[in-house]
């Protein structure tokens, strides 16, 4: 379950780098997310995106069941309570994760799509511009093609604010996955730590049980 959590993640993170850029390659993902999105590729993607949330939520239960067993027998978990609730805790932030990753890539693909229509409006607002500087006419032609020009020069400045806001809001979309990926790799190493302290715990266990059976068969004899 893990292995496969740690492949979404970093196909997601991948697929989020190649958004970021612009490459022959995003145009490729683009088209291919437009193609998920059409037909029955949402209620796929709605239905996993469900499968995980039901993992997730199953996962802090189980970590919530075990803090509530902590409490009555103590606040003292036995070293096999330890590994569990470490082993819920990476389950539950990676598929978090996932999921939230997997928002970014909806998000920046909408975004994607967005830039480009204003782009091509920007651009035809640009050519009729033009158009209207180039053309000679009448004097109240010439009014009304300056009041049009004014008013597309104000539609192309807000387009262009809106344009930059977007970017802002795709770089900080990568932010916030880089920071997801270094999360995952800090949980990860605390991880083994865990099996590591729980494999000694286990060792002297054993240890102390050979002793005591050692010592009582000695007092037998």
């Amino acid at each position: 379950m893990q292995q496969l959590l740690f492949t979404v993640i970093f196909s997601e993170m991948t697929l989020i780098m190649v958004l970021s850029f612009k490459t022959p390659l995003r145009k490729l993902v683009i088209m291919t997310l437009d193609r998920i999105k059409r037909g029955r590729g949402p209620v796929v993607v709605k239905t996993v995106a469900g499968t995980f949330s039901v993992f997730l939520i199953s996962s802090i239960y189980s970590m919530l069941k075990i803090q509530r067993q902590q409490i009555d027998e103590g606040g003292v978990l036995n070293p096999t309570d330890q590994v569990l609730m470490a082993k819920h805790l990476l389950e539950a932030t990676l598929m978090g994760a996932s999921l939230f990753l997997a928002l970014m890539i909806d998000r920046l693909h909408h975004y994607i799509r967005e830039l480009r229509l204003r782009r091509k409006t920007m651009e035809a607002v640009k050519n009729q511009s033009r158009g209207f500087e180039d053309g000679t006419a009448g004097s109240s032609e010439e009014i009304k093609t300056e009041e049009e020009m004014t008013a597309l020069k104000a539609k192309l400045k807000h387009l262009e604010s809106e344009i930059e806001s977007k970017s802002k809001e795709v770089n900080a979309a990568e932010a916030n996955a880089v920071a997801l990926r270094k999360q995952s790799e800090g949980f990860l190493l605390e991880y083994d730590r865990l099996l590591e302290e729980n494999q000694n715990l286990r060792n002297q266990l054993q240890s102390l049980d050979w002793r005591l059976s050692h010592s009582g068969s000695k007092k037998n004899t």
